[in-house]
């Protein structure tokens, strides 16, 4: 029922928002107007009514999964790279990982991946199903006709496609890199850098999996004609200069990245985008890290939902991790190091779970608060429904909660089994970030 009341009011409202929601969009033809009638359409049926039991499953899969060693210490991020790079035994932390990693023949099964996402983003699977597109050529010098071998031109072909690399590249987008549905971007195997050009952009399509490469140093770019799709051409305005960019899209995954040092945000997810899982990133080196929702004023984010987990928010951050607005976000099992003036914030009711995280506070006295409500009063933000269970505080941080914290839910008792308890996090994140995997050997 609350679904069905959702899609009446979206859908009347449909015809005065569209217009509104032309980032990047020159001119809104046609094509791209369909685009957004289809992607608020997606949208809908990816919203998930009952955002907690998927939560809680969420949980029950962790608990079963970890392993009982633990540990409240990082190693040194010298000793996390050389033991990637120089091999020693697989170990997979997490209940993600031990879906695909530790396994010899990962290379000859690689869409097997699309089978390990959990969280809101479960029913992504990318290009599954779809051959195999190899990339062989790093440059990205004809937007309008792209050559073949490059990753614009993979990411513009029809159907689902999934892409790996035929070798370590550093590529440099002209403009950003506008993806088709069903895609799997899938680095494992080469070590990929987007870096130093523009990000990419994931707007009105559905179903993406980016997974194990690193974006960094991404700058706005001019804007142009530039092909978004196999049958179509259109003209761009300027970028903003994110890592990626998900705007009025659903079911996306973003899995082993290395982030940071983009003039932007690490990662938006904007204009009504939902069923979204971060899992298993390192992010450091930036200012506004995550940014869940733009405006307070558009009411379809309140169907966003969010997991974040099992990543590291390292070293050089200062906040937003994330930003949240009016949806539902799940914040579990993350590890989180370093920020300069908070770590998760939100405006406008957003319901944040954070469960089983670790927070080491920054040295400064006014910054130990984990959480920000963007300005509101207190009268406004004491019933927003903000939530910490089985978190770890160190060095003076401290999680302010709201909302009827105490309300029981009407969960079958196994699904309200809690996530690991935050003195794992460390251990549940410590292979966060893109992974330096060998074809035939255990990554």
């Amino acid at each position: 029922m609350e679904l069905a009341k959702l899609k009446l009011v979206f859908f009347f409202s449909l015809a005065c928002l569209i217009p509104r929601l032309s980032a990047n969009i020159a001119k809104f033809d046609d094509v791209w107007r369909r685009r957004a009638e289809e992607a608020m359409e997606a949208t809908l049926q990816a919203y998930h009514p009952d955002p907690l039991s998927v939560t809680n499953d969420f949980n029950l899969i962790v608990h079963n999964s970890s392993e009982d060693k633990t540990s409240t210490r990082r190693g040194l991020f010298k000793t996390r790279i050389s033991h990637r790079r120089e091999g020693g035994p697989c170990k997979a932390t997490n209940p993600i990982d031990r879906c695909w990693r530790c396994k010899e023949n990962w290379a000859k099964n690689r869409q097997r991946l699309a089978k390990c996402v959990k969280g809101f983003g479960y029913n992504t699977t990318g290009g599954e199903g779809g051959p195999i597109y190899v990339v062989t050529d790093c440059s990205d010098d004809n937007l309008v006709d792209p050559k073949p071998g490059t990753l614009r031109h993979a990411v513009v072909q029809n159907g689902p496609l999934w892409i790996i690399f035929a070798n370590d590249m550093n590529i440099r987008l002209n403009q950003e890199l506008i993806m088709t549905s069903d895609k799997t971007i899938d680095g494992r195997g080469a070590d990929v850098h987007v870096a130093f050009g523009a990000g990419i952009t994931i707007q009105y399509v559905k179903n993406v999996i980016i997974h194990g490469i690193h974006i960094h140093h991404i700058v706005p770019a001019s804007g142009g004609t530039i092909r978004d799709s196999q049958d179509h051409v259109g003209l761009r305005t300027s970028s903003d200069g994110d890592g990626i960019s998900i705007f009025g899209s659903c079911n996306i995954w973003l899995d082993h990245l290395s982030m940071s040092q983009c003039q932007d945000g690490l990662i938006d997810a904007i204009q009504g985008s939902t069923a979204i899982t971060i899992s298993n990133c390192h992010f450091t080196k930036h200012n506004d890290v995550i940014l869940l929702g733009a405006s307070d004023a558009y009411s379809p984010d309140s169907l966003m939902q969010v997991t974040i987990a099992f990543n590291h928010f390292g070293q050089g951050l200062i906040q937003r991790m994330p930003r949240c607005r009016l949806g539902f976000f799940h914040v579990v099992n993350n590890d989180y190091t370093h920020w300069q003036m908070y770590a998760i914030g939100g405006s406008k009711n957003p319901t944040i779970i954070s469960q089983g995280n670790r927070f080491i506070a920054p040295d400064d006295n006014k910054a130990k608060s984990v959480t920000n409500r963007n300005y509101a009063s207190v009268d406004e933000w004491k019933h927003w429904l903000w939530r910490s269970e089985e978190d770890l505080f160190m060095n003076g941080a401290y999680f302010n909660t709201s909302g009827d914290i105490n309300a029981k839910l009407n969960f079958p008792r196994r699904e309200l089994i809690k996530a690991k308890s935050g003195t794992r996090a460390n251990r549940l994140t410590r292979y966060a970030g893109a992974l330096y995997c060998k074809i035939g050997e255990k990554c």
